[in-house]
């Protein structure tokens, strides 16, 4: 159910990835290295929470094309019309990138459940992991479910909507790794080899200290996401109405800075190898007003204070035929960086530029996921990814209410919880537009 990102500014396209039979498994060779995705002997039976674009047109692919053994044997959603559909597009997604679906899809009728409590019939049905691809807002709650049940999980970005979330997102982080699980995030751009060759030598001091930095992407309005589902069914509640048309509520998104630009966020958090302790933001909403656009913004601008008084300004658009954009930069006392997502580049004293070709990183981040679990050597990127997510919240909060935020006051006193106090379908006030300076801060 999670978003396809406009796909003017994913970068994360099938042209570097090189394929061989996925009989005997795919092996990408690139920039002299190779990455084997072989069979193995040792099945692991996914579980599939969420089945919108994400979870079927990426997730569970994605996952069986890095590595062999692997079975989906279980899905659930919240709405029948939409797993009505999933067989047929994940079959044929399957077919796509030439992967054997018959010893891939194994989901049975007996093994599809629909509803709010899908989830838990998914985590119960013998799954050793699962793929957490619903809205935003219902991932802690399933995260925490799936990890008390002793599952390993990969969870999509962004991890939670409010900071409420977050705190359970880092309470069922540790208790995953009390349990030895893995826990692997959507932030494919972390699997970016460009990205990791460029942030080790700034880590390495390329540029020396950072003195400051800016992030900025721009896209879409994303108006023709659903369309299907833009006008309000007679025979749908509002509640159901808004989860259809989750993309453009807050209360389920977390608003696009949250929803997408968490990924730029969690870049300049890698290249700080930190978090910022303090931001004010500001945005609005000027091109997409309609009412089927929900309570979102279409821009935001957020200066984020990290330590040592580096400064990082963030810039955010979903506005159409904007200027087009999206790339990392930091200063420093010796040279300077960006990393666009397709290549980095260091300037100063220490000259670098990446010329490499990179696997596909949304491959890779499954891969690495699988080889953990056969190995035995349990991965955790549950705590990394919230407070990736707690920094796009803390921009959204200073932005929608006009006040300067505290990292630590978000993180341990903040009480904003956007859910509903039911979780059911039925009548559901329709949240009014944030005006920063009116609207409250929790």
């Amino acid at each position: 159910m999670e978003s396809q990102e406009n796909s003017k500014i994913n970068p994360f396209n099938r042209r570097t990835f090189i394929r061989k039979s996925a009989q005997i498994g795919a092996a990408a060779l690139v920039s002299g290295h190779s990455y084997v995705y072989a069979g193995a002997t040792d099945t692991i039976r996914v579980g599939l929470i969420g089945t919108g674009g994400r979870g079927t047109g990426a997730g569970i692919i994605d996952c069986a094309e890095s590595s062999g053994g692997i079975e989906l044997v279980a899905m659930g959603d919240l709405f029948q019309d939409h797993i009505d559909e999933v067989p047929s597009r994940i079959k044929a997604n399957l077919e796509k990138r030439g992967l054997p679906v018959d010893e891939i899809y194994k989901v049975t009728e007996d093994s599809t459940f629909v509803g709010f409590d899908a989830y838990q019939k998914v985590i119960d049905s013998g799954v050793d992991m699962v793929i957490l691809t619903t809205p935003p807002n219902f991932r802690p709650l399933h995260f925490k479910a799936a990890v008390e049940a002793g599952k390993h999980v990969f969870i999509e970005k962004p991890v939670a909507v409010d900071p409420v979330g977050v705190r359970s997102i880092i309470e069922s982080s540790k208790l995953a790794k009390e349990k030895g699980l893995t826990v692997i995030s959507g932030t494919q751009m972390r699997r970016l080899l460009s990205n990791r060759e460029t942030i080790k030598r700034i880590h390495d001091g390329a540029i020396g200290d950072i003195v400051a930095g800016q992030c900025f992407r721009s896209g879409g309005a994303m108006r023709n996401w659903r369309t299907n589902e833009k006008v309000k069914q007679s025979e749908w509640s509002e509640m159901e109405y808004q989860i259809r048309r989750w993309l453009f509520w807050t209360w389920l998104s977390g608003d696009f800075i949250v929803e997408m630009h968490v990924h730029n966020l969690d870049v300049m958090n890698w290249i700080m190898n930190d978090h910022p302790v303090a931001c004010v933001g500001l945005g609005g909403r000027q091109s997409r007003t309609g009412m089927e656009y929900g309570n979102v913004f279409d821009h935001f601008s957020v200066e984020y204070l990290f330590p040592n008084d580096v400064r990082v300004e963030y810039m955010g658009t979903q506005i159409d035929n904007y200027a087009w954009r999206g790339d990392q930069r930091v200063s420093g006392t010796k040279g300077s960086a960006i990393l666009d997502f397709r290549k980095g580049i260091i300037k100063g004293n220490n000259p670098y530029t990446f010329e490499g070709e990179s696997p596909n990183p949304s491959v890779l981040q499954y891969k690495e996921m699988i080889d953990s679990i056969r190995n035995n050597k349990a991965l955790n990127e549950g705590e990394q990814i919230a407070e990736s997510t707690l920094t796009a919240v803390i921009g959204r909060m200073s932005a929608y209410t006009g006040k300067t935020l505290e990292w630590d006051w978000a993180l341990k006193d903040s009480n904003l919880d956007l859910s509903p106090p039911k979780m059911e379908f039925g009548t559901m006030e329709r949240r009014p537009v944030a005006i920063p300076g009116i609207t409250e801060l929790f």
